[in-house]
């Protein structure tokens, strides 16, 4: 029985992508049977920008509004989506949602679509897609959601983990960039939810400003779990006493929630995916981490 290919678009609404890394997403993505369409300008560039903010804003706002489409993949994090967010319409996926796909500036549209409570994919995006093994776990996992499936993680025990139970709405991303939303009306809902972080290239002592500013802003307060990913090309400092996980949880710890300290995702790989702004239970025990979506 043939059935109708689900359809889905690659856009550039960050940086300037290679135009290589979009032909290889394009492949992969119809060898698993979707019809791929790309925005008019997701091969642009502007600078360090894949096109101005007018044709940023034009590729996103048409893949929101699009009813045809069933997902969308950021082509590339990089910086830009800060500058046209707040000209985004985002109404239209109350009536047709669709699943957004990326990561790192992508932080930016996962927490402006926490505000209406419309799941969202922190995962792999054009160059994982066109360089990761096919067999790749990254790769299966995000294709298992594509299709409808929920991933429940089991991850292997960390000595820095912080045992305990919780659930609540998944928010977060890139911890940088999370930090450039704070009070803005595009800031997630951080109440009885549970927050992930990663980050790439920043220094140990910018990450502990970052994490304390969740503490006395009472972000810390406020969740009921904290998943950390990857912290890629963050080079540890000595002179912080702490490693940089060591640090994040002695901070974090005090408010008697449980802490996975090594799930795998961000800047490297793998890459699993995410569903951010959906409901996710969270145990973490002697035996590992269970993160569950289902």
């Amino acid at each position: 029985m043939s059935t109708i290919p689900q359809k889905i678009r690659i856009i550039s609404p960050s940086g300037v992508v290679r135009t290589d890394y979009l032909d290889g997403a394009a492949n992969l993505l119809r060898s698993w049977g979707w019809e791929v369409s790309e925005g008019d300008f997701a091969r642009a560039s502007f600078g360090r920008y894949a096109g101005t903010k007018e044709e940023r804003i034009q590729d996103l706002q048409e893949a929101i509004c699009d009813e045809s489409l069933q997902a969308v993949l950021c082509s590339r994090g990089g910086y830009g989506l800060v500058q046209i967010i707040d000209e985004i319409d985002f109404t239209p996926l109350l009536k047709h949602p669709k699943l957004f796909i990326g990561f790192s500036d992508i932080t930016v549209l996962h927490a402006a679509l926490s505000k209406l409570n419309i799941p969202s994919v922190h995962a792999v995006m054009a160059k994982q897609l066109a360089e990761f093994d096919a067999e790749d776990d990254s790769l299966w996992q995000l294709k298992a959601i594509l299709n409808g499936q929920f991933p429940q993680y089991q991850i292997a025990a960390d000595t820095l983990n912080v045992f305990g139970q919780a659930s609540g709405k998944l928010v977060g991303g890139n911890l940088a960039v999370l930090m450039g939303l704070m009070h803005t009306p595009f800031e997630p809902d951080f109440q009885d939810n549970i927050l992930f972080i990663e980050e790439i290239a920043e220094d140990a002592y910018r990450i502990d400003r970052m994490m304390q500013q969740l503490r006395l802003s009472g972000v810390l307060n406020k969740i009921s779990g904290l998943i950390l990913g990857h912290f890629t090309d963050c080079p540890e400092d000595e002179e912080m006493h702490l490693s940089i996980k060591e640090n994040i949880i002695a901070i974090a710890s005090e408010y008697q929630i449980p802490i996975c300290a090594n799930f795998p995702a961000g800047h490297d790989h793998p890459n699993l995916p995410l569903i951010m702004n959906k409901e996710v239970s969270l145990l973490v025990n002697e035996k590992g981490t269970n993160i569950d979506f289902s």
